[in-house]
């Protein structure tokens, strides 16, 4: 009698083609993280964090194939003095990088930093693993295990340029895998560029230690190759007094994750997180934070607008959560949704889990379409709708752009997704 067929184990599949780097001193954080991994499974629909966005394309064994987008503009950031670090889907490009060295902060390669006493070694999977508690977050456990390279970055002081992570995608089956830590010191600040599509498929995880009095700044242009799929995660832990912000923005992609965890543990610290996305057709966006605030008098900002059209998907599910004793806690949230069309879809789950008594938080979400009498206004005055609509658009957008403080780059980003708009108006 023949045996019935039986169904892989997906982790399994997926583990079978992946290589976990040898020895070092991330050898035992990687083998923790494996064993996370192997015991939570990866996600699935059934997942309550998973219910908006199928995870299967993100679990498969290999990357389904992304054409390379080819285009004119001028590179990201370009008009921006910045040291530049390259990955060519998910290699380093030492050729087309600058040279690491620069004032007030040491930046090394995962994939080469070898002392058996570094200091990422008390940071490199250590916020991930705090990140997995209360809701685990497979993906970024299957990234600490096997990502094979990455930057380390310690800032001591106050480098004179931001730092540029460049990811360029090249091959259509690229299958990529990065893990950065970032460490700044007792009043120390950096600035973080990151751009580019970087592979097929990208895994991510960024972990960032805020010190004392120290700021983190971070601007993101996910890249505009339509087919690619991406998930992202950021966790970072924040000292007394200290602040990260983090923006956002996507124009394109399949199927992009962003997930974000900042755990604020010291009076009177600040965390802003921002993000717009601009979406057209075939095109899935999710974005999932979880602010915890444990330390008095701290203020969180969520601010997220997505513009979907053509049969487009938007989420986001955003947590504040208030820890006993976070007292005199400014917790804000909003998300929004701009649909063109019909088609579109928006799916929020905003939330708050309050522990404190002294607090001011507040949650919002709409989904709308665009405004009849603005429209009105601005046709009247001789303004084409397509115009018309690019400019309300760009007025809805404008809440979480305007949460970059760089007013030179705000307004880079700005004129981008006109740009955006403008060509599929075409």
């Amino acid at each position: 009698m023949a045996q019935p067929a039986t169904t892989a184990n997906p982790l399994d599949a997926m583990i079978a083609g992946l290589e976990m780097p040898s020895g070092g001193w991330a050898r035992a954080a990687r083998e923790d993280a494996l064993a996370r991994v192997q015991a939570t499974g990866l996600p699935t629909r059934r997942d309550e964090y998973w219910k908006y966005t199928r995870p299967d394309t993100l679990t498969q064994p290999e990357a389904i194939p992304a054409k390379v987008l080819e285009n004119d503009e001028a590179p990201m950031f370009d008009a921006v003095d910045r040291l530049k670090i390259v990955f060519v889907d998910g290699v380093f490009d030492a050729e087309a990088s600058d040279d690491l060295s620069l004032e007030g902060i040491s930046i090394e390669r995962l994939a080469t930093a070898d002392s058996d006493l570094h200091w990422a070694q008390h940071l490199y999977g250590t916020l991930e693993t705090r990140g997995q508690t209360p809701v685990s977050r497979p993906l970024a456990a299957l990234n600490t295990a096997f990502a094979t390279d990455g930057v380390l970055i310690h800032v001591t002081g106050k480098p004179s340029k931001p730092v540029n992570l460049i990811y360029r995608h090249v091959s259509e089956t690229s299958d990529a895998m990065l893990h950065h830590c970032i460490k700044l010191d007792a009043g120390a600040e950096m600035t973080l560029l990151e751009d580019g599509p970087a592979a097929a498929r990208f895994n991510q995880v960024l972990e960032v230690e805020v010190a004392d009095t120290a700021s983190f700044h971070h601007i993101r242009a996910q890249g505009r190759d339509h087919e690619r799929r991406a998930a992202t995660h950021i966790f970072a832990r924040l000292g007394r007094e200290s602040a990260f912000r983090s923006f956002t923005v996507t124009v394109n992609g399949v199927m992009t994750r962003n997930d974000c965890v900042i755990e604020i543990t010291g009076d009177d610290a600040l965390a802003h997180v921002a993000g717009a996305c601009v979406g057209d057709g075939d095109f899935h966006h999710d974005d999932t934070v979880f602010i915890t605030h444990d330390a008095v008098n701290c203020e969180s900002r969520q601010v997220f607008k997505k513009v979907l059209r053509n049969g487009a998907t938007g989420v986001f599910q955003g947590k504040i959560l208030v820890k006993a004793g976070a007292q005199k806690t400014d917790g804000y949230q909003i998300s929004q949704s701009l649909l063109l069309d019909d088609d579109s879809q928006f799916l929020a789950k905003p939330e708050l889990e309050i522990y404190a008594d002294d607090v001011a938080c507040s949650h919002g979400s709409t989904s709308g379409a665009i405004d009849e009498d603005a429209l009105f206004y601005l046709r009247s005055r001789g303004v084409p709708e397509g115009e018309a609509t690019d400019l309300l658009t760009l007025a809805f957008l404008a809440e979480a752009v305007d949460e970059i403080a760089h007013e030179e780059l705000r307004d880079d980003i700005t004129d981008r997704l006109g740009a955006w708009l403008t060509r599929h108006r075409s």
